[in-house]
């Protein structure tokens, strides 16, 4: 019988990845990563060197129609799939992401006028430069009593669409008149493969605080923030949003020219990279957390009910998969917290050591680590580099490590920086446990699970939890590709649902990795020193970061 395949087109921070997939098996068949020529954008913009702002990380919007020009047919190619074959595409992307478009649907960062202006380029998920509008919506949203703010913790992020719209509207009135529209970049790329509006409920729901009954918040409370702003919903945020597996539209004939594939393919609307792992790792029913690992962590889950707790970035009904509530919780320091110690703090002779073994500086440390045992350092470590999306919700803290003495070694900080992201997530799991949402078992997925052993040990001594992992290294467009197969449906090759083509496709390892318990026992008390921390740098015993971030920006 002939195969039928599917792709997934995974678009991360550093770059964009396609994966051709077998539907009948989940086989991977072929893969292909394109590095983004422009990569992340945080000093200054391509061309005018314009310097940018303190927290701004920005993107190019032609780097993710490279990953399309390249990718796509780099798979068809070395696999020989036939184009006829391919019965659907879909796309998970970092967000929230977003960009302001002209009504052709162009970025504005792309037209002459507007290409030295930095508020008309892409905002990656990680610009956190509107943390002062984020903060104004909550004290806004909370005074109002505003339903929409605790299906988010009690908090939306400086990294979401509401915020960082507001923030180009204040700072750049010129750039938010002009945009017809603003839009995640899931869904711009979407737009670019079908000539279709189309947004997702995924990043709708998660990042732009839509709600599936009651849609955006109301028309009055965008007035109550900024009479400017009134109309959001209706104008910038306007289009369909459409469930996940939803066919958005059909390939053009100018898009399947290019990535060599059939006009009218089947594509899925648009998805969040972590929340696209889900089903690619056989999660489809209630009580099972994701661990999506990469440079950040978001903590996935559904559940038949709606609860609301401190710490959960969001809550949406269908958001991961459809008949389900979905919840999301976050730590957006994990991956780039390792690559940091690495890159700009360990000794040169850790370097120098590691090349004459021939190995890498994290296998190294890795290694060297993996020889001290839980509490031998007597370090303990806050995973805040990057701020504390769950369960505080605050940006605008930062690291810290207890316990440096003139005998720490460079192994000493990795472990512990290792453990720290690991009693972050069992904060997470806590909080969610405090607020109704019940968690049975636990999955791990993305780079991360799949190269550093001694972390996922780490992570099962510390919540004493049995872990599995997937056995997918790109799981996230693996469950892409699903989605894509989904919205072929069956009467085109693919699936009528996301939890068919999660049993057909999906697949987890035969290890896992279950908790020490004598390491559990220390860790239950170091992660007890990790909350006496957490609470009193995050919780306002001392305001000692927030005074820092202050005097680095200028502000006092």
């Amino acid at each position: 019988m002939d195969k039928r395949y599917a792709i997934g087109v995974d678009y991360g921070t550093e770059s964009g990845r396609a994966l051709l997939v077998d539907i009948a098996t989940g086989e991977e068949i072929a893969t292909h990563v394109t590095p983004y020529p422009h990569g992340v954008i945080d000093d200054a913009l391509p061309g005018s060197g314009a310097k940018l702002g303190f927290d701004w990380a920005l993107q190019h919007p032609d780097d993710y129609m490279e990953v399309l020009r390249r990718s796509v047919p780099e798979v068809l190619r070395a696999s020989g799939a036939s184009p006829d074959r391919v019965v659907g595409i879909g796309i998970d992307f970092t967000a929230c992401t977003m960009m302001p478009l002209d009504a052709d649907g162009t970025p504005l960062c792309l037209l002459n006028e507007w290409k030295d202006h930095p508020h008309s380029w892409v905002k990656l998920w990680k610009h956190h430069a509107a943390q002062e509008e984020a903060s104004r919506i909550n004290e806004a949203a909370a005074a109002r009593g505003e339903a929409f703010l605790s299906r988010y913790g009690g908090k939306l992020s400086s990294e979401w669409m509401i915020a960082k719209a507001w923030q180009i509207l204040n700072e750049a009135p010129e750039i938010y008149d002009r945009a017809d529209t603003l839009m995640e970049a899931a869904d711009w790329v979407v737009l670019q493969l079908t000539g279709a509006l189309a947004r997702n409920s995924c990043t709708a729901g998660y990042k732009a605080a839509w709600h599936k009954r009651d849609g955006y918040p109301s028309e009055a409370f965008f007035r109550s923030l900024d009479p400017r702003l009134a109309d959001l919903a209706d104008t910038k945020l306007r289009g369909p949003v459409l469930p996940l597996g939803s066919r958005a539209g059909g390939l053009t004939e100018r898009m399947a020219g290019m990535m060599g594939l059939r006009p009218g393919t089947a594509v899925a609307v648009g998805n969040i990279d972590a929340h696209a792992m889900v089903p690619a790792v056989g999660v489809v029913s209630p009580g099972k957390l994701v661990l999506a690992m990469g440079t950040s962590t978001c903590h996935l889950l559904l559940s038949e009910t709606e609860a609301l707790a401190e710490g959960i970035c969001g809550v949406a009904e269908d958001g991961i998969v459809p008949g389900y509530y979905g919840y999301e919780a976050g730590q957006p320091a994990v991956g780039d917290l390792f690559a940091w110690y690495v890159n700009e703090a360990v000794p040169d002779y850790v370097k120098r050591l590691a090349d004459a073994e021939g190995i890498g500086v994290h296998g190294w440390l890795e290694r060297e680590a993996s020889k001290r045992s839980p509490g031998e350092s007597g370090l303990i470590a806050l995973d805040w580099w990057n701020g504390s999306r769950s369960v505080l919700m605050d940006a605008e803290l930062g690291g810290a490590v207890v316990g440096l003495t003139l005998q720490t070694k460079p192994e000493d900080l990795y472990r512990a920086l290792l453990e720290a992201t690991a009693f972050g997530t069992r904060k997470i799991i806590e909080t969610f446990a405090d607020g109704g949402v019940a968690i049975d078992e636990l999955y791990a997925c993305g780079g991360l699970p799949q190269r550093n052993r001694l972390l996922m040990q780490i992570y099962a001594d510390v919540t004493g939890r049995e872990i599995k992992i997937a056995a997918s290294t790109q799981t996230a467009a693996l469950g892409a590709a699903m989605f894509g197969a989904v919205a072929a449906g069956t009467a085109a090759g693919g699936y009528d649902s996301i939890a068919e083509a999660s049993r057909r496709m999906a697949r987890v390892r035969e290890e896992s990795f279950k908790p020490i318990p004598a390491n559990v026992r220390i860790y239950d008390r170091l992660y007890e020193a990790y909350t006496e921390l957490h609470d009193y740098f995050g919780r306002g015993a001392s305001e000692v970061m927030k005074k820092l971030k202050r005097i680095q920006t200028g502000q006092a």
